[in-house]
């Protein structure tokens, strides 16, 4: 299917409004996420990598806020095929090209997509593997423990929670300098210091980062027993966590 260029935030933009996953940025999506997170091929190749390993027959894998599919894809090969993928997300258009993309490609195992509110209610059941990539830090801090939770309930015996954030360092005199080279980034990747404050503006009340040690800790205390850090670049880590 082909890549169209995220151009969402090129224009000047008199009115900001908070960052939504509706149509425009479902149609972009699979750029904007390349070029807008660091090392993310390399992200999705670890996230398949580390399913693999801990994905058990006749279980379920879920992929919590699976956006256009891509990390079902990247996980595909690398989980046995009696294991079926489950794919929640909050917004249709998002499941709509995920859909599409699963069947252009041919995807011949079971899966299901879900349209739900992590913040709310939505169920998981017979899990070896839940995974959140990119994807809590835009879930209310007031509802992340209760979906940690649900996270934990679902999961069998020795399940794992792969989750990847954006998170805040944890001395705040390296936030700036962080920020900076996360910035630095995109530039190289061809956005323009316009889309980059646009872009920033809209998400400034939507995606709320904690700290790793706050995530850990949070981790820890809604009942998963170990957890390890596999991956970490300035201002984006990964975390693995077991039931």
């Amino acid at each position: 299917m082909s890549e169209n260029k995220d151009v969402v935030f090129s224009e000047k933009i008199e009115k900001s409004s908070d960052f939504k996953f509706g149509a425009q940025v479902a149609q972009v999506f699979d750029d904007m996420v390349s070029r807008s997170v660091p090392y993310y091929l390399e992200m999705q190749r670890m996230i398949a990598e580390l399913a693999g390993s801990h994905a058990v027959k006749g279980t379920a894998v879920y992929d919590l806020g699976c956006s256009t599919g891509s990390t079902l894809i990247s996980m595909d090969p690398m989980v046995t095929k009696d294991v079926k993928f489950v794919g929640i997300d909050d917004s249709q258009e998002m499941l709509n090209k995920c859909d599409a993309k699963l069947k252009e490609l041919g995807f011949d195992r079971e899966y299901e997509l879900q349209c739900a509110d992590l913040g709310k209610d939505f169920s998981i059941s017979n899990a070896s593997v839940v995974v959140l990539c990119l994807t809590l830090q835009f879930v209310r801090p007031i509802h992340r423990e209760q979906l940690l939770k649900r996270i934990v309930v679902g999961l069998n015996p020795g399940g794992v929670l792969i989750l990847v954030e954006k998170i805040l360092a944890e001395e705040s005199r390296f936030n700036r300098d962080f920020i900076e080279y996360y910035y630095n980034y995109k530039r190289r990747n061809n956005y323009s210091d316009l889309e980059i404050s646009q872009k920033r503006e809209a998400l400034e009340n939507v995606l709320i980062p904690y700290k790793l040690s706050e995530n850990i800790a949070l981790l820890k205390d809604v009942g998963f027993s170990h957890t390890e850090v596999f991956f970490k670049w300035y201002n984006f880590t990964g975390i693995i966590a077991v039931k």
